[in-house]
């Protein structure tokens, strides 16, 4: 049994830690307020029902601050909104964060000027990066953050072959979370390794056009597929 660390109460934090604890792992959700989070009764800005409300029908999920949920875990995710996931890190404790993986699904919207959203780092830099950089121990991997959060955990609910991708540094790191992806019903060959944590650039700047995607179809639950021609077609 893995030990994970979910960051992020919101609906890709549930997403993540419903289906890692379905799967027989111990999860905790890490938010930098227990209190304050188990205290919101409002829904979230897509409709979706407040933490505490999710946490009843999922008994087996822990909950606690950024810190504890990191000193308890193996493997982090990071779920949290991108322009704040390097202060809930931070929150966490380089200590509790050394050495491990962390797995990045966040992407750093820009909601200031409203809908749709803009990029807070873009082109030369990447939020990936930036993580890596400011925590140079911790294990990094960019995956997941390319579409919705169900479709995420459970791939088949978009028939067909279709593409997630792998960004990171370091190659072991990477093979666990590929393994992870497996158990989430990912098949090896839809999972593209990229290469380096910089590749994360691309997979993040996807995002706009995700969006535009998202309400041109009126439908989240749509993906990218990358089809390789044959090298004798050219």
């Amino acid at each position: 049994m893995t030990t994970f660390a979910v960051f992020g109460t919101g609906s890709v934090g549930q997403c993540l830690a419903g289906r890692l604890s379905d799967l027989g792992n111990s999860v905790m959700v890490g938010t930098r307020n227990v209190a304050d989070t188990m205290a919101r009764t409002e829904k979230d800005m897509y409709g979706n029902p407040p933490y505490a409300e999710w946490l009843k029908n999922h008994p087996r999920v822990m909950t606690g601050t950024f810190k504890e949920a990191a000193s308890k875990s193996d493997i982090i995710v990071n779920c949290t909104m991108g322009h704040a996931s390097i202060d809930a890190l931070q929150s966490a404790g380089a200590a509790n964060l050394n050495g491990k993986v962390l797995i990045d699904i966040a992407n750093p919207l820009d909601f200031s000027g409203g809908f749709p959203p803009s990029l807070l780092i873009c082109n030369t830099d990447s939020l990936g990066e930036r993580i890596q950089q400011e925590f140079p121990e911790l294990n990094v991997v960019k995956t997941l953050n390319t579409m919705n959060a169900w479709l995420m955990v459970n791939p088949a609910l978009v028939p067909g072959n279709h593409t997630v991708f792998v960004s990171g540094n370091e190659t072991t790191a990477k093979t666990i979370v590929k393994g992870i992806l497996n158990s989430f019903g990912w098949e090896e060959t839809n999972i593209m390794d990229l290469g380096d944590i910089s590749t994360a650039r691309g997979t993040e700047m996807l995002l706009p056009l995700w969006v535009r995607l998202y309400g041109a179809l009126q439908n989240p639950m749509f993906n990218f597929h990358i089809n390789i021609a044959g090298k004798n077609q050219f």
